[in-house]
């Protein structure tokens, strides 16, 4: 998995799903963030201040799923 070498610093409540959700603009990208940092995966609910490493993911453009696609960001490709 190629890592894109920028950290996101959880929140309180929190969970992997609400991180890809806000990150990636789905919740169907949990389970890279899961893969991408193993050693957090028996965490449901975040404290607060907890380091996750983000994945480079493909997420698709507006044009290819028919939707809106969330702002592009450096780490997505």
């Amino acid at each position: 998995m190629e890592m894109s070498g920028h950290i996101y610093r959880c929140s309180g409540g929190e969970t992997f799903d609400s991180i890809a959700l806000r990150v990636y603009g789905d919740e169907k990208y949990a389970a890279e963030l899961m893969c991408a940092n193993p050693e957090m995966v028996d965490v449901a609910v975040f404290c607060g201040g907890e380091e996750l490493g983000l994945p480079v993911v493909y997420v698709p453009r507006a044009a290819e799923t028919g939707g809106h696609a969330p702002a592009s960001a450096p780490w997505k490709e």
